[in-house]
Formats: C-alpha cells, sequence, structure tokens
C-alpha cells in the first residue's frame, strides 16, 4: 500500500522535480518519524489487540536470518564439493 501511495506521488512529477521530491525524505528527522510512526502502527495492530502474530514474527524472522548468516559457508561447502567431484578428490 504504501508503495502504491508513492507511485501515486511521484508519477505525476517530471524527471527533474524527483529529487526535489524526495530528498526532504531523506532527513534524519523524517526517517525517525517514519519509523517510529512505523513502529505505532504495528503496536496498535498486533500488541494491543493481543494477537500472537508478534510471535510468529519473530520465529519467521529469526529463521530467515539464521539461513542467511549460514548462507555464505554452505555455498563455500557446496563449491569445494563441486570442484572435488570435478578433480578426482574425495
Amino acid at each position: 500500500m504504501a508503495m502504491r501511495n508513492f507511485y501515486n506521488e511521484i508519477r505525476g512529477l517530471k524527471v527533474k522535480d524527483v529529487p526535489a521530491h524526495l530528498k526532504p525524505m531523506f532527513t534524519m528527522n523524517y526517517v525517525k518519524s517514519a519509523i517510529k510512526r512505523g513502529l505505532d502502527n504495528y503496536h496498535a495492530k498486533y500488541i494491543q489487540t493481543s494477537s500472537i502474530d508478534p510471535l510468529y514474527h519473530v520465529c519467521f524472522g529469526g529463521m530467515i536470518f539464521s539461513y542467511l548468516v549460514a548462507l555464505p559457508e554452505e555455498r563455500r561447502h557446496l563449491e569445494h564439493q563441486q570442484h572435488a567431484k570435478e578433480h578426482g578428490g574425495h
């Protein structure tokens, strides 16, 4: 929904006007207020309603984070295995 609103905002602008439109969005105060607004919305949607979704968010987020941390090592292992297979290693 936010992307759609953003797209609708910049759709009517000329290309030379886009940087002037985006520049205020990259200030520290704007970023802080956007994060605070997002956290307030999350709190109102999930925490205040006693939903179990935040537990799911933590569990799935932890699984994704763990996978991303282990991915480079796993890729090195697979490349080594492929190299050994090509060169007659063990």
